[in-house]
């Protein structure tokens, strides 16, 4: 065989060495693990769909806040300047100095009503008096006045005369003789007489109480009674009324209505004082009481306190 037949051979076995694949190797390397196809494409789309619902809720939220500042801008804006304060002040919101602060004013409030009521109950027996009524109360006072000032005047006198007299020892003996015999009506142990008044109080319902007869006894003395007995007993500066029952008793001695007041004093000051708008016979006029003043030009005042020691006082000249 030639040359030249080997050549087609030897060219068709290149060719045929050619078209044959190239031998793979023998191990193929194994590829990185990857996560399933279906599990990966699941979490994608759980979370795909949870950024979703984020943002969609983000944006949600942000539209319903956007809704409800408009909405609230446009009711804020639709109020009045009235409804703007009544919904700034109600519903109210209170701290703790707050409604101490409160506390304090409604207590100082209610004691400054309290004064006030006070007063005007006062003053309320003036205010609807009489235009008689009131010229009668400020001639009261006038002559109150005027008793001290004659008291005053009479204690000048008797220094005046002990300064001037001769026999200075004479005069007080004098004074303190005449002073003895004052001081034993005032207190009781003698008997009086002078001009004044009787006063009878008719207590038929037993509304008279011991307290309204004190009430009479004061209010005599402020205008000027020198003494006093109810029902035979002597009115002193430490007598005593309590309520015995439908009666009172004067110093433990138990009365009975009607009762007698027989008063000595100047009857132009005495009458006036007892019947004062809001005074003593308005005052026993509303108990159903019936009350009778009568001046007299000479009024016997004959029941006697005995002369009690006193246990320690002593007089400052021994």
């Amino acid at each position: 065989m030639s040359n030249q037949d080997e050549k087609p051979e030897n060219g068709r076995s290149a060719d045929i060495r050619d078209e044959q694949p190239e031998r793979q190797p023998l191990r193929r390397e194994l590829p990185e693990e990857v996560p399933p196809p279906a599990a990966a494409a699941g979490a994608d789309a759980a979370s795909g769909a949870e950024d979703t619902a984020r943002a969609e809720g983000a944006a949600g939220a942000e539209d319903t806040a956007a809704d409800g500042r408009s909405a609230e801008e446009g009711s804020e804006a639709a109020l009045t300047g009235r409804q703007r304060l009544v919904k700034g002040l109600w519903p109210p919101r209170f701290t703790r100095a707050q409604l101490v602060v409160a506390l304090l004013l409604f207590g100082l409030g209610f004691g400054l009503a309290v004064q006030v009521a006070s007063n005007s109950d006062n003053d309320s027996a003036l205010r609807g008096a009489r235009q008689e009524d009131l010229v009668r109360i400020l001639d009261e006072l006038d002559d109150r006045t005027q008793r001290l000032e004659d008291e005053k005047q009479g204690l000048e006198k008797q220094r005046q005369e002990l300064e001037n007299s001769s026999d200075q020892a004479e005069e007080a003996r004098r004074q303190t003789a005449e002073k003895e015999k004052q001081l034993g009506i005032l207190a009781g142990t003698v008997g009086a007489q002078g001009p004044g008044i009787t006063m009878t109080i008719e207590d038929t319902k037993g509304t008279v109480q011991a307290d309204m007869l004190l009430d009479a006894i004061q209010e005599l003395r402020a205008a000027g009674a020198e003494a006093i007995q109810i029902n035979g007993v002597r009115v002193v500066a430490s007598t005593y009324l309590t309520d015995a029952g439908k009666s009172v008793a004067v110093d433990g001695n138990k009365i009975e209505a009607p009762y007698r007041f027989q008063v000595i004093g100047k009857p132009q000051d005495l009458e006036p004082a007892l019947n004062i708008p809001g005074g003593v016979v308005q005052t026993l006029e509303k108990e159903q009481a019936t009350v009778t003043v009568e001046r007299s030009d000479k009024i016997v005042v004959d029941a006697l306190r005995a002369a009690k020691r006193p246990d320690y006082a002593r007089s400052s000249s021994q």
